[in-house]
């Protein structure tokens, strides 16, 4: 097995996002932040990398978005591939290239691929029974498929799983399932499919992952070892589906390829588009190192199913490593795209212009790497405040304007270095290795901490040096606290460029230094004395309460929607005849007063015009309504209750009210004048 000296190139895949919506920052921190630091890194250490993504085009969540909206797949795709591709440019995802499954050169390669298996025999072919859909006469995919969950009898479970408990399901077991595509009843029909057969490649890749890869993350490695535990079967690698890649043997009408499978060939379609001659180079040689970025929710397909794909072939590479993380939540919830629960990546460029790196620090510094993390609006403004602006920015600030008000920008020789200027040379060289040793094994979140060590060595060095004192005694003093301080601020534009390249870039241009290299970095004369700095310019700017506080209503009110558009009406109450419902005597009434209930936070007392000389009414909707709203208003109310006492009031019957779907209660009322005292027929 190969170790890392022996590669020559890498080849860096990152997971292919569905079309079917936008990126949101669980995607950016589980997926596309660590590999775009990570590729980064490589480059500037002056190694050949590739970073290969792309749209994933098909599948039964494309087609569903499709019928929602009333368009095609492809213009489903065309719109969300436009979007997702613009969003990662706009924040500095790095792709070498950014393809789709839908390009000709994907169909002719994954039809090739499942054509090789085919020949060598690889596949199996067996019958199943599957629902189908009479009236539509298709096959129905699991998701179009709905019914009451027979775990928790929510209706509206889907085929393949209850979106309500979670527990993963399969069409038959559904209690009463419909078919969404018409409605109608689903009957069981044979169908016959090809099958990728796990089981068989069981005892390899124990060997391969088990013995070979112990190296892997904690979380990749268990749940690998959890599936190899409960022993692997067959795969379908086919569907019956009307979008997707044909599947291309005869007497496979009507049958694409699964998405599972024709979506990790993407990465070898993408590569061939991007570099059609030496495309072999990066998927065949054994010296290229093959490595996927990828959450949790793909480690089965990319550790197991796609290396047994690579493996049947015969002629592909292995990924060498798999550095899946976690999921992010968000404000201590689950991140749900069905339900609009997300902070997406658009949204947040429109939202906050020019703080793509404060997004990127945050979703590194709370990055899942080894177990689900969470993302707050209140830590988001704490890391920019109290990290970039207080610890970052506020070194780089202070050096380049002192710089400025003693030496007109131009940086001063250095002169006869202390035992404290050594020190603190030696601590701002270790930050190197330490970066450099995390960043290899894939701790992205602990090397930007270290990067970080770097501003508060800064910080340190300036505060105890004292530069604005000495300068009144020993101004040759001065020019070597601030030309090391200024060494420290242009290692900060290499050390950081791998995490926030917006700010490096612009710290470079004050610095008017060209591109970095990771070589640099450790380095005490990157600034020649005499060099001349650009103006400074403040790095990161606060962020004000208002601003999160308005993103935290946006979600507030995207949970409020969700529960609305979820509300059911209450089942009908127990039949009652007409002789039962006489009985209560529902007249009008006109609010004259209504005061709080001394005491008691729920109740209001109303003065009633009954048209019988008033009455008074204790009702408990002092939530819902301020007394001043009421006075003034008809409202139904029944008269034939029996008197109850609440402290020292007496209430003569109940005002009626409907309870609305967001929990908010509303009297009833009139839509003409009516005496008050009429009776309710």
């Amino acid at each position: 097995m190969n170790t890392k000296k022996d590669f020559k190139r890498t080849l860096v895949t990152a997971a292919l996002p569905y079309a079917n919506g936008g990126v949101h920052i669980g995607h950016l921190s589980g997926v596309y932040v660590p590999a775009d630091i990570y590729v980064r890194y490589l480059r500037l250490k002056g190694e050949e990398v590739l970073f290969i993504c792309g749209s994933d085009e098909h599948g039964v969540p494309v087609t569903m978005r499709a019928r929602k909206e009333g368009c095609t797949p492809q213009d489903v795709v065309d719109r969300y591939n436009r979007l997702i591709k613009e969003s990662f440019e706009q924040f500095g995802i790095s792709f070498d290239t950014y393809g789709r499954t839908t390009s000709p050169t994907h169909h002719r390669v994954a039809a090739e691929f499942f054509h090789t298996l085919y020949d060598k025999g690889v596949f199996l072919e067996k019958e199943s029974e599957q629902y189908y859909d009479e009236e539509a006469k298709t096959f129905l995919a699991d998701r179009y498929i709905v019914g009451e969950c027979p775990r928790c009898h929510h209706e509206g479970a889907y085929g393949d799983q209850c979106e309500h408990c979670g527990s993963a399901l399969s069409p038959t077991e559904l209690i009463n399932p419909h078919s969404t595509v018409s409605g109608s009843t689903p009957v069981l029909r044979k169908t016959k499919h090809w099958y990728l057969p796990l089981d068989k490649y069981q005892e390899w890749l124990e060997e391969w992952i088990l013995q070979g890869h112990k190296e892997w993350r904690s979380n990749v490695y268990g749940q690998c070892k959890s599936w190899l535990d409960g022993g692997l079967l067959p795969r379908a690698v086919s569907r019956d589906l009307d979008w997707g890649i044909p599947v291309p043997v005869e007497g496979a009408e009507g049958k694409v390829l699964y998405v599972w499978f024709d979506a990790p060939i993407g990465y070898i379609s993408n590569t061939i588009d991007l570099r059609p001659d030496d495309w072999q180079t990066w998927w065949k040689d054994e010296s290229t190192r093959l490595v996927h970025f990828i959450g949790k929710d793909n480690i089965v397909f990319h550790c197991i199913v796609f290396p047994v794909m690579l493996k049947a072939e015969g002629s592909y590479i292995l990924p060498d490593q798999v550095p899946a993380n976690e999921f992010l939540n968000l404000e201590d919830n689950k991140i749900s795209t069905s339900k609009n629960y997300a902070v997406w990546l658009h949204d947040y460029l429109k939202d906050f212009p020019g703080k793509e790196d404060v997004l990127r620090y945050v979703l590194t510094a709370n990055a899942p790497e080894t177990k689900d993390n969470n993302f707050t609006w209140k830590d988001f403004q704490a890391r920019n405040n109290n990290e970039l602006v207080a610890v970052y920015g506020n070194f780089v600030n202070r050096a380049l304007q002192l710089t400025k008000k003693y030496y007109d920008g131009v940086v001063p020789s250095v002169g006869e270095l202390t035992d404290y200027d050594q020190q603190t040379i030696s601590e701002f060289r270790d930050v190197k290795s330490k970066v450099e040793q995390l960043l290899n094994t894939f701790h992205f979140r602990d090397a930007q901490k270290e990067a970080m060590e770097l501003a508060r060595i800064g910080n340190k060095y300036l505060a105890e040096s004292e530069p604005w004192k000495v300068i009144k005694t020993d101004p040759d003093r001065v020019r070597t606290i601030l030309n090391l301080s200024l060494q420290l601020v242009a290692n900060l534009s290499i050390a950081f460029e791998p995490f926030l390249p917006f700010s490096s870039k612009r710290l470079r241009d004050m610095l008017q230094l060209p591109a970095c290299v990771w070589a640099d970095l450790g380095r005490t004369d990157i600034l020649k004395a005499g060099h001349q700095l650009a103006a400074p310019e403040l790095l990161f700017e606060k962020i004000d309460d208002e601003v999160v506080d308005t993103q935290v209503q946006k979600l507030a009110d995207m949970v409020k929607a969700n529960e609305l558009a979820a509300w059911k009406p209450e089942p009908i109450a127990e039949t009652v005849n007409i002789d039962d419902f006489a009985k209560l005597d529902i007249r009008v009434g006109l609010v004259k007063d209504c005061i709080k209930v001394p005491k008691k936070d729920k109740l209001l007392q109303f003065t009633i015009d009954d048209g019988l000389g008033g009455r008074a009414i204790v009702s408990g909707i002092a939530q819902h309504y301020q007394p001043q709203e009421l006075i003034g208003k008809e409202v139904l109310f029944i008269a034939n209750l029996a008197p109850r006492k609440f402290g020292n009031v007496v209430s003569q019957g109940m005002i009626l009210s409907a309870l609305n779907a967001d929990g908010k209660l509303s009297v009833t009322g009139l839509d003409r004048e009516v005496k008050p005292g009429c009776k309710v027929q």
